[in-house]
């Protein structure tokens, strides 16, 4: 089955295009994959911050003498799940700007 060079030449426009398309797409769910991950990776960590604070808040209601331990160890809780969100954050970027 021998192919002229015409057909060839009239296939390489659309084949171009298609090309173009596929990259698009790829992009496009490049940053589809980032949202879902900053938005998954944060959801967690934003969880966490709203129950230490309650806890917390709970906590000094009950017992007021107590609130500089309770705030000092409540500090420590939310330092370590905001670093969680960061985190996620940063994989987030990588994901939209490297891969």
């Amino acid at each position: 089955m021998a192919v002229d060079v015409p057909t060839i030449m009239a296939v390489m426009p659309v084949a171009q295009q298609a090309a173009e398309a596929a990259g698009a797409e790829l992009a496009n769910l490049k940053l589809l994959g980032a949202g879902l991950a900053a938005g998954l990776g944060l959801l967690g960590p934003g969880i966490g911050i709203g129950l230490i604070g309650s806890s917390a808040l709970q906590s000094i209601g009950r017992n007021p003498e107590s609130a500089p331990q309770i705030l000092t160890n409540m500090i420590l809780a939310l330092a370590m799940a905001e670093a969680l969100g960061i985190y996620a954050l940063i994989v987030a970027i990588i994901l939209a700007m490297v891969a």
